[in-house]
């Protein structure tokens, strides 16, 4: 079967297309990673990158700058990795600029976030410059952590509830206290009881209180409570004698110095 003219128009046109479409996902690719772009390289080192891969974003200032070159086992606690920057936003990044590795979004793939710096130096970081670097979070002692209260959550809860249900099927003292009618009735009238006591014990007060004020005035104790007044009055004029005393004591002693002085 021979090809007709118009099916090899079709067929070129649908090359053309395949391959202007794979020119401009290798160009978009491109840009994204920074492969026509003047660039320069920095690094920083991590205890745990947390699930970085290579080619994973980096982002300045919530703006994508540069991807992750590589990732190297230095030591058993030291990771390395190399930045492959857009050389435009080198005057921007300080040499106390700060590396940590965030995520895009919630769930996202993870990425590294520059930290603008220019607080303790305002000196550019060179191409091949090491940048200080903040560890990530450990994720899995974080869960853990949760886990545990989760647990303890629970623990909390079910004795909860086991208690609430049995104070509500009147079991222990609570429980009885709150579902005997009889029981709270008797707390009821032990409480007015008291009060009723207590007003009498102040109405028996202010009775003593209106006695004790008009046997004063009783002419048959009258006499005692004069007496009781006269000796309190004696004895506070006994302790102002002897204070004048003393004072006049005092005066006389300074004065005669005085006058040995002169």
């Amino acid at each position: 079967m021979k090809t007709t003219s118009s099916q090899k128009i079709k067929i070129g046109l649908f090359t053309f297309a395949g391959l202007v479409v794979l020119v401009l996902g290798i160009f978009f690719i491109g840009s994204q990673k920074s492969l026509f772009n003047s660039t320069f390289n920095v690094y920083g080192t991590f205890k745990n990158v947390s699930g970085l891969q290579v080619g994973n974003n980096v982002r300045f200032a919530g703006i994508n700058i540069g991807v992750v070159q590589s990732i190297n086992i230095i030591t058993d606690s030291s990771v390395r990795v190399d930045l492959t920057l857009n050389n435009s936003v080198k005057k921007f990044i300080k040499t106390d600029a700060k590396m940590s590795i965030g995520s895009d979004g919630l769930m996202g793939d993870k990425l590294v976030v520059i930290a603008p710096g220019g607080i303790t130096s305002q000196q550019e970081v060179q191409p091949g410059g090491r940048l200080g670097s903040i560890n990530p979070v450990d994720v899995d002692k974080i869960i853990t952590k949760l886990t545990r209260v989760a647990d303890n959550a629970e623990t909390l809860t079910t004795d909860l509830s086991q208690i609430v249900g049995k104070i509500n099927n009147g079991k222990g003292s609570i429980g009885r206290l709150l579902n005997n009618d009889a029981m709270a009735k008797n707390i009821e009238s032990t409480v007015k009881q008291a009060q009723t006591t207590m007003k009498k014990v102040h109405t028996t007060t202010n009775t003593l209180n209106e006695d004790l004020q008009a046997a004063q005035h009783n002419f048959l104790l009258r006499g005692f409570f004069n007496k009781k007044k006269k000796a309190a009055k004696a004895k506070q004029d006994s302790i102002k004698k002897v204070q004048e005393q003393a004072q006049k004591d005092k005066e006389k002693a300074a004065k005669e110095q005085g006058n040995k002085g002169n």
